[in-house]
Order: structure tokens, then C-alpha cells, then sequence
């Protein structure tokens, strides 16, 4: 596979995130925005070059120092290659407002700050099949473990094997790939969702 390496975003810069989101298609549209939009905002309201805006703040990409990022960047050989959004559920605001799955059925304090999420997973196109969205899961576990989180946990989405499916579709992620990194199945809100949990002693 190569050398695989994972860093925090804050210790990547704006330039090496932009290489992994692209310059067109989904990613390059959401830039790892549509769970975030605070109160009011609506997705398709606010330019790319905003989300990029929003992105690279969010992540403090080019000052290590940072307290906080919002995500980490997967690096083969030297080559960014992978994204991964993880930082406490709280600070997904569009998602505790208006997404299903984490809460359909459970009992779940939304702003609790010590349960951490993982969102988005993806790898660039010709560097898929290589194990590095796996090593991401894993990576963001230890990351969120790192960042004192009691909990972190993922939705991901079952697939059929065979079937063609979309990176809009795929990017919460697999229950595979969070199997692998220890995350359980704690919830199964809708037929190919999963909630999936993994607790810190």
C-alpha cells in the first residue's frame, strides 16, 4: 500500500486539503459543510468559496499550535490523499437539527461536548481500494480518545455488495471499516443506516 501517514488537519495546510477535496464534484461542492450550517442557513445560500472559507478555519489548517481541528488528512508516500471529519458531535449544528439518524430512537443529550462524531470519510479518486479510508476510522478513534472524548461514534451506511454506489451515498463511511477500528452497532434507525459507538473507559 505504500506509507500511509495521518495528521491532525491543523498540522496539514490549506493547500494539502484542497488537493484531497478536489476541484469539482461533491466533496469539492460541500467542502465538509453541510453539517455545520448554524441556524438559518441554507446549504445551496453561500458560495464554495465560502465553505472553503469556512473549512479552513475550522480545521486551523497551517498553525499547529491550534487547540482544536475539525478533521484529519490522510497522506500516501507524501501525497494527500484522504479526508476524515471528526471533533465533537456538538459542533455539528445542522446535524442536531435536521438529521435522522443520529438521534431516531435514542435518548441522546445533542450538546453534549464528550461524545465526538465522525461525518465524512473519503479517499481521492485513484488512490481508492488502498485501505486508507480504514486507517482514517482508526486514526479518528485514537484522535477523538486523544481529545478526552468519553465516546465517539459514526453512521454509517450498508451497501450491497455489487452495487454501484456514489461518494454522496458512501461518505459517512462503512460498518467495516468502524468494526475494525472497535466501534460497535448500538442503533439501526433506518434499514441502511447504522448508528455506530465506541465508549472510553
Amino acid at each position: 500500500m505504500g506509507d500511509v501517514t495521518i495528521r491532525p488537519a491543523n498540522e496539514t495546510t490549506p493547500g494539502d486539503i484542497q488537493v484531497v477535496f478536489g476541484t469539482r464534484g461533491s466533496a469539492c461542492d460541500c467542502q465538509c459543510q453541510r453539517y455545520k450550517l448554524a441556524r438559518g442557513e441554507a446549504f445551496g445560500k453561500f458560495p464554495v468559496e465560502e465553505r472553503r472559507r469556512r473549512l479552513e478555519e475550522q480545521t486551523a489548517a497551517g498553525d499547529p499550535d491550534a487547540e482544536a481541528t475539525s478533521g484529519l488528512l490522510a497522506y500516501l508516500d507524501g501525497e494527500p490523499v484522504g479526508w476524515c471529519a471528526v471533533e465533537p458531535r456538538a459542533n455539528y449544528h445542522g446535524m442536531a437539527r435536521n438529521q435522522k439518524v443520529p438521534w431516531a430512537g435514542r435518548t441522546e443529550d445533542k450538546s453534549d461536548p464528550s461524545i465526538w462524531a465522525i461525518t465524512c470519510v473519503f479517499t481521492r479518486t485513484g488512490f481508492r481500494g488502498k485501505g486508507i479510508a480504514d486507517a482514517l476510522a482508526a486514526a479518528a478513534v485514537e484522535h477523538a480518545r486523544a481529545g478526552r472524548a468519553a465516546a465517539v461514534e459514526a453512521y454509517p451506511i450498508l451497501t450491497t455488495p455489487g452495487a454501484r454506489i456514489t461518494w454522496d451515498e458512501i461518505h459517512p463511511g462503512t460498518p467495516q471499516m468502524y468494526a475494525a477500528a472497535g466501534l460497535v452497532e448500538v442503533a439501526h434507525p433506518f434499514p441502511r443506516r447504522l448508528v455506530m459507538r465506541r465508549d472510553f473507559p
